[in-house]
């Protein structure tokens, strides 16, 4: 991390499917950032903690009901152990922290770090090594300092590794807002006299924030009793005195914006969300994208070398994908399909056909974003695929271990898997990961993504999809409101449908009987001609190479939100 200006601090990051420290799209997008970043050459470097048991392994009994275990990965295959220490307190203890390190290989061989905090010491006590066994487990304790080891301890390890050129912290998420307060130490230490409103402005400059949540309740909140009790009474007191705490509350996403000099939401459509959601704010928006080689299959890797190459380097570069014959799209698609189907074959005793129409659902399962509505009226389903010589139904997700209504979902969906027949084959397969994610995105023929608008911030998957020419049937939310072109990238379920389960599965009923499978069954090469136009349109914009240029022009860059009166040359870590 020699040349590192900027410190991407994340709660979870993807780096690789052995590496077992993500729970779904916040982690993986993050990684995508990282993998983006060494494509460039940018000068940046992840910082995590390191989650010894992962987030949990999904297994299903006969009657659909999730059971969740460890999910044992063993850090030394992967990453490299550094011998830096630091020393937090954390809940009026001492905790030692220590770090790994993965590196990420850009298409150029540039190489970007990604730093792993570790309590799992023996320097440590038991409630200490357990800081990093597992992602999101536990009570509001446990969280709470597990999200104090990372913003407190990322600061101070990164000056532990000899790294004094960050001049930017990337905060993705509110997990990672306790770091403001780190700054803000650093400053009191150098400082004692000065005003905590006048340090706060200081500490602003180094600091940009991304939020990813449009539901109130995802904003991580702490009680001040608790608060107090874990960061002690003093740093809740210089928290209070900057103005950091809300209606007496420790509200991460409040403290993440007062704190940051810009801040973003995830797409046009969640920055209104946002915006509304915190009034006095400016929030801009910088819409998620995909590492495209790392999302697309080898079927279209391999093209896109051949028709395309600077595709690697170049995403945008995908516009040329215009140029290429229908014939060997199709080509493309039929052999990641028949990847797919085998893969299932293997894992879960179901064989489909990969001649059949398949439809893709795969994302985590909770409430909001009905990953069953196509399920709803199963008369009117079946009767779709009849018309249609037959349908299959791919599903995938995990629901949180306290999320009971995530569960029945999925309950759901593997009763109506065993209900299914070979005309309407349903099957939900277990254990989704990052190998699982893009297997089904390259591998079906649609997309379905039916949130409760405008609960999708942004929503990833379709655009993975989209790089392998699988167009999406998407509720108009989160990025779909900047990716659809009717019957060009895919087609849209109406957002003024809301909470009305009945009018949207309706209009995701007549998509696919009168627009989508129409063009499939009888008008194969228009079918060819929209996957081609979702590669050319959505897979060379919604890519995290121009994510990352966004981030670099409107958020790292260290004029472009400076205070009145802050000179460039000012702008150092402090």
């Amino acid at each position: 991390m020699r040349d590192a200006i900027v410190a991407y601090v994340s709660m979870e990051i993807a780096v690789a499917p052995a590496v077992a420290t993500y729970s779904g799209g916040l982690g993986v997008l993050a990684g995508d950032v990282i993998r983006a970043a060494a494509d460039a050459g940018y000068p940046l470097a992840g910082v995590t903690l390191l989650y010894h048991e992962g987030y949990f392994q999904q297994k299903l009994d006969e009657q659909g009901r999730q059971h969740e275990s460890p999910q044992p990965w063993r850090p030394t295959d992967s990453l490299d152990h550094l011998p830096a220490t630091i020393t937090l307190t954390i809940s009026g203890r001492a905790v030692v922290v220590g770090v790994w390190r993965y590196e990420v290989v850009g298409v150029d061989g540039h190489r970007v770090p990604v730093y792993f905090l570790d309590t799992d010491l023996p320097e440590n006590d038991d409630t200490a090594r357990a800081l990093t066994r597992r992602l999101y487990g536990g009570d509001s304790r446990y969280r709470l300092e597990q999200e104090t080891l990372l913003g407190l301890g990322t600061p101070a390890m990164l000056t532990a590794l000899g790294e004094a050129r960050v001049t930017t912290y990337h905060l993705n998420e509110g997990h990672a807002a306790l770091l403001v307060l780190a700054l803000l130490e650093k400053l009191r230490v150098s400082a004692p006299d000065g005003k905590p409103e006048d340090q706060l402005a200081r500490v602003r400059e180094h600091c940009v924030f991304t939020t990813h949540t449009p539901v109130a309740a995802g904003h991580d909140r702490f009680l001040p009793d608790l608060a107090t009790e874990v960061l002690g009474a003093e740093r809740f007191a210089l928290l209070r005195a900057a103005g950091l705490i809300r209606d007496d509350v420790l509200n991460m996403s409040y403290l993440a914006l007062r704190g940051s000099r810009y801040a973003n939401a995830v797409s046009m459509r969640h920055g209104e969300v946002a915006r509304a959601m915190f009034p006095g704010f400016r929030i801009d928006a910088i819409t998620n994208g995909v590492h495209a080689a790392t999302w697309t299959n080898s079927a279209f890797r391999d093209l896109f070398d051949r028709r395309v190459p600077a595709w690697r380097r170049d995403n945008f570069a995908l516009r040329q994908v215009a140029g290429i014959p229908l014939d060997e799209i199709g080509a493309a698609h039929l052999a990641a399909k028949h990847e797919l189907v085998a893969r299932i074959a293997q894992a879960e005793n179901k064989v489909l056909d990969a001649g059949r129409f398949t439809i893709g659902i795969a994302r985590r399962a909770t409430a909001y974003k009905r990953n069953d509505l196509i399920l709803r009226d199963h008369t009117r389903l079946y009767a779709i695929a009849q018309r249609f010589g037959g349908l299959q139904l791919v599903f995938a997700g995990k629901a949180h271990p306290k999320d009971e209504e995530g569960k029945a979902l999925i309950a759901r969906i593997i009763a109506a898997a065993k209900a299914s027949d070979g005309l309407l084959d349903v099957v939900f397969v277990e254990g989704y990961d990052m190998t699982w994610g893009a297997a089904i995105t390259s591998g079906v023929d649609l997309w379905l993504n039916t949130p409760r608008p405008p609960l999708e911030a942004s929503g990833t998957s379709g655009m993975k999809a989209a790089l392998n020419g699988v167009p999406s049937l998407s509720v108009a939310d989160g990025w779909w409101c900047e990716g659809a072109v009717e019957g060009v990238t895919g087609w849209t379920i109406d957002a003024a449908t809301g909470d009305d389960d009945l009018r949207a599965g309706d209009q995701l009923y007549r998509q696919l009987e009168t627009a989508i499978l129409p063009l499939y069954a009888h008008r194969r090469a228009d079918y060819l001609a929209v996957m081609r136009s979702t590669i050319v349109l959505n897979g060379s914009h919604f890519n995290a190479q121009r994510m990352l240029a966004e981030y670099a022009i409107e958020a790292y860059a260290p004029t472009a939100h400076a205070a009145p009166g802050v000179r460039p040359e000012q702008l150092v870590a402090v």
